[in-house]
Order: C-alpha cells, then structure tokens, then sequence
C-alpha cells in the first residue's frame, strides 16, 4: 500500500524553510515571526517539522502593536499554537508604536526593534520572516510609486542580518493552501482589509488590476525583477564603495567639527548612478536620517558637483547642511557647519 506524503502546498513550504536553515550549525535556535495570518502560521507549522530533522532549536515569536481592541488576547493565542507545532520558547512581545514616517512604518519599525532584542536576549541564530512572492511584487510596485531608484525596486532581500526569508518564491495562495491541508485556521487582520494603508490597495486594487489588463503571472514577473534589480544594485553599491573610500578626505582643516568631506574631482568622472549613491552615503554619514532622505535631496547636493555656480549650501533632512568649497564638498549638521 503506497504511503502518500504531504499535500503539495504543505510540502513546497517545508522545501523553503529547510533550504534557508541549510548553512546553520547544530543545535542553534531559529525563531519564527508569527501574526497568526496564514503566511506565519505556515512558516511556524513548518519550521517545526523541519528543524528536528535539521539538528535544530526552534521558537516563536509574535508581536503585540496594540493597536486593535483584543491585540494581547489575539497574540496570547498565536503563542498558544507553539507548542502543538513544536516551537519552543514562544513569547509575545508587547511593543509602543509611535508616529515617525507613517503609521505602517512606525509598526514595521516597532516589530523589528522588539523582535531583534528578543532574538539577540534569546541567543537565535536565525529569525524567520513570511513575505511571500505576493508581499515581493507589492514592494516593488510601492517603490515604483515612490521613484525611489534601482535598490527600492530590488524589494526584500532573502536574507538581512539574522533575518530570514523563505518564501519569496512561494504565492500566497500556497500558504493557505499549506494551513487548510494541516487544519489550521489562520487570522484575519483586519488592517489587510484597510484601503487607507497604500499596501492594502496595492495588493486588494492594484495587482487584480494588472493581472486582468495584462494577464496572469505578474507576481512573479514582479519578483524576478526585483531579484534583477538587485543584483544590479548590489553591483553598483560596491563600485560606489570603492569611489567613496577613494574621494573622503579624511584629514582637514575642519577637524575641529564633525564633519564629511569628499573630493569632487573624484566624483567628475564616474556615472551618475555611482556619483549619486556616493553623495547619498556622505550625507547619512553626516548625519541625514536615511528614511527621510529623498532622491530630491541627492539630485540637489549632485547640482555641485555638475552645475557649479557658487550656489550657497543645501540643507536636507536632520539639520544636515552640504556646501561647496573649491574642489570638495562639505557635508555636516548645521549647529556644528561653520557656513552660513
């Protein structure tokens, strides 16, 4: 009598998860993010099926944003899910969301601030993230709507520090395939169903649109270009390390402030998008919050470099000034820039 396997979709979550553990030394602890929708409660139900068979230790974490009435019940019982699934420890981790940047990036900055902490206090190798190629083609069309440039259109990297992430090459539709198969009823959070927050109508609005007008398929058309997008980047990022670690000038006489200088007839000759990149690191060495950093600003500081008229300074975000001063230029906060 033929023995049958796991459902399909079940099984292909299971393949993610064991491929991202694959380089993890014995006996190491891997975390697993879970909200409880359909994404995490896969990728928990499968990294407990993975890591005994993988020589390793896995746990759950689930953040509390209390931002919704029943929040700390909702995450009591994500944490009540461990141990059937074979997680352990399992904590739910009560974060404050603030303001800065937007409500969607104040709790992204919230959650990853909470779950670091946690995974550095618990000694985790690894903690395990559930964007999914859907999660993929959203960010790429998000930062297409920002005209953020070549990195914003690489979307979400597989693999951030400790963090990790599986299933970018899976659908959605896999995932709540995978939890009906094993008879586990995922949460719906009600902020997917929100039409105020700009991922939300990407993914409810946005992508039926395009797969009705151009065909089916452009999730995954999506996510190759970020993964073409970021190969490009990553090249490009290199090359500008190396025309900045050649144009800062690391003696001055502004030593006595606290400031970058770069040489410009260093940053003349190389291409704009390596040019660009090299002023934008300068500037969020200077101090420049990289969040608030638009390409706007980038573009000004670069007009001193190529249409140079003696035009006074710039000032951009985080009270961070860049000047002009014969042949280098001068980025620092204004209370310590001399210039005015």
């Amino acid at each position: 009598m033929a023995v049958m396997g796991p459902h399909p979709a079940v099984a292909d979550v299971r393949r993610a998860v064991r491929l991202a553990l694959g380089d993890l030394e014995p006996g190491r602890l891997v975390l697993a993010a879970c909200s409880g929708g359909a994404d995490s409660l896969a990728l928990a139900a499968a990294l407990g099926f993975v890591v005994p068979r993988a020589g390793l230790r896995a746990g759950l974490l689930t953040v509390d944003h209390g931002l919704q009435p029943g929040s700390g019940d909702r995450a009591a019982d994500v944490v009540g899910l461990a141990p059937g699934l074979g997680l352990d420890p399992a904590e739910a981790l009560t974060v404050s969301v603030g303001t800065s940047g937007g409500p969607e990036a104040a709790a992204r900055q919230a959650r990853y601030a909470a779950l670091s902490r946690a995974a550095e206090r618990l000694g985790a190798a690894a903690v395990l993230l559930a964007h999914t190629r859907d999660d993929q083609a959203e960010t790429v069309l998000l930062g297409l709507a920002r005209g953020s440039g070549t990195r914003s259109l690489a979307g979400m990297p597989a693999l951030t520090g400790i963090y990790r992430r599986p299933l970018l090459g899976l659908g959605r539709a896999t995932t709540v395939a995978a939890c009906a198969a094993l008879g586990l009823t995922p949460w719906q959070d009600p902020h997917n169903l929100d039409a105020r927050y700009s991922r939300v109508r990407v993914r409810r609005r946005l992508l039926p649109a395009l797969e009705d007008e151009l065909g089916p398929g452009m999730a995954e058309a999506l996510a190759r270009t970020a993964d073409l997008c970021r190969d490009d980047a990553d090249a490009l990022d290199a090359w500008a390390d190396e025309v900045y670690a050649r144009s800062a000038v690391p003696d001055c006489a502004l030593s006595d402030i606290d400031a970058v200088v770069v040489a410009v007839p260093e940053l003349e000759g190389v291409p704009v998008a390596v040019r660009r990149r090299v002023l934008r690191r300068a500037v969020i060495d200077a101090g420049a919050p990289p969040g608030t950093l638009a390409a706007s600003h980038v573009l000004q500081i670069d007009t001193l470099v190529t249409a140079w008229r003696g035009q006074r300074r710039i000032e951009v975000p985080g009270g961070v000034a860049v000047v002009r001063r014969y042949d280098t230029l001068i980025f620092a906060r204004q209370t310590d820039s001399p210039f005015s």
